[in-house]
């Protein structure tokens, strides 16, 4: 059974920072594409960052300079590090698992990320 369980959001006032992590079970996990979707009230879902199984990263636009997508392979765990955060940053983050292949995608349940004075 594979499963994505993400951590680490919550609320934090503009200009602060937050890192979320993503464990997954279940998976050959260093075989996978990896990333973060984000989703906020009214909005459609959006691809903030994705690392690639060779290590390889890209970015929305809107994020670039502020977040960084680590992973590390031994603890089956990606990381969203955000920086410099904006009341526009504000959404429930979702991972993602993608088999390189079959392009299937796993997801995780979400994490609430709330940026407010």
């Amino acid at each position: 059974q594979v499963q994505l369980v993400e951590s680490g959001g919550g609320l934090v006032q503009p200009g602060g920072s937050l890192r979320l992590s993503c464990v997954a079970s279940g998976i050959v996990f260093s075989n996978y594409h990896l990333g973060w979707y984000r989703q906020a009230p009214g909005k459609q879902r959006e691809l903030v960052a994705r690392i690639t199984s060779g290590g390889n990263t890209n970015y929305a636009d809107s994020v670039k300079g502020r977040f960084t997508i680590s992973r590390d392979n031994a603890k089956n765990t990606v990381y969203l590090q955000m920086n410099s955060l904006r009341p526009e940053d504000t959404a429930v983050y979702y991972c993602y698992a993608q088999h390189p292949k079959t392009r299937y995608d796993y997801w995780g349940q979400g994490t609430q990320v709330t940026v407010s004075s």
